[in-house]
């Protein structure tokens, strides 16, 4: 009964099915191996020391920035260059700009600072001016934004003084010199500014780290891989069942064979009657 399992057409749906359920159970696998990640490194994170809470150190030996690096204080020396308004920034449930200044050092590279954080509208906003002459900044070392990151504007058309990024990329494409792919935040408030004492802006916690929104979507990506592997075993067993239900009937006589099928059948079928023939009327009522 299971003979028509190796005919052609079927051997194109089985060789479907024997390499469509491994590669399913192989995504699913490699998805909750991204999951199981997510959640060591947010462990190994919890059982770290506070990042702010260590011993600064120069900016040059904190580079690149990585998950263990991000948020540890760094130490720089230069003295402040052109300043940036990043609009559509959150604090505290409130909406706001972040004050950038371009801090010029030795090196001749300049390490974006974010001095801190204003409510409201960045547009026509009077800030506080930065510190003039050479300072020396402690602030909690940040790696570059991306398109992914909270708060991040990268549709551009912003007015001019303003950026939507806080980005190496995008800040050399703005300045004459070179730009760490950093960027500190002061953890201390500078007072001024037309909405009152700037206020600090906490350090972010470094991609990746944490329980994020990314982690459970590699777990529920997992359960959909799995679910496919099943629906795909599922169809295939209906299909072979329906086939083999279906030859059952033809054998037992429950189902008639089509007639259009046999030539002898067609030619013993009754030939219609033609309503114009001689022995019917106009009506096609049969003639006595």
């Amino acid at each position: 009964m299971y003979r028509f399992l190796l005919t052609p057409r079927w051997w194109g749906i089985n060789l479907f099915v024997v390499l469509a359920i491994p590669f399913c159970v192989f995504m699913g696998m490699w998805q909750l191996g991204r999951f199981e990640d997510r959640v060591q490194s947010h462990e190994q994170a919890e059982k770290r020391p506070d990042p702010s809470t260590r011993a600064a150190k120069p900016l040059d030996e904190l580079l690149p920035v990585d998950k263990v690096t991000s948020g540890r204080p760094a130490v720089a020396t230069g003295t402040y260059a052109d300043q940036f308004l990043v609009p559509g920034r959150e604090l505290d449930d409130r909406q706001g700009f972040y004050v950038l200044n371009m801090l010029r050092t030795d090196s001749g590279k300049a390490l974006p600072v974010v001095r801190g954080w204003l409510p409201g509208s960045a547009t026509g906003a009077r800030v506080p001016a930065a510190p003039e002459g050479e300072v020396t900044v402690t602030g909690d070392l940040q790696a570059s934004e991306n398109s992914r990151s909270d708060g991040v504007n990268a549709r551009g058309g912003l007015p001019r003084g303003q950026v939507g990024m806080i980005s190496a990329a995008t800040l050399v494409n703005l300045v004459p010199y070179d730009v760490y792919d950093a960027w500190v935040t002061l953890p201390e408030a500078e007072a001024g500014g037309t909405g009152g004492a700037m206020k600090p802006v906490p350090a972010a916690a470094p991609e990746g780290s944490g329980l994020d929104l990314k982690a459970f979507q590699n777990l529920g990506y997992t359960g959909e891989w799995f679910v496919f592997a099943g629906f795909v075993l599922f169809m295939w067993f209906r299909l072979v069942r329906r086939e083999a239900e279906a030859l059952r009937d033809i054998e037992l006589g429950l189902v008639p064979e089509d007639p259009a099928a046999d030539p002898a059948a067609a030619s013993e079928a009754p030939a219609p009657e033609d309503p114009a023939s001689p022995d019917r009327d106009v009506a096609g009522t049969p003639v006595p």
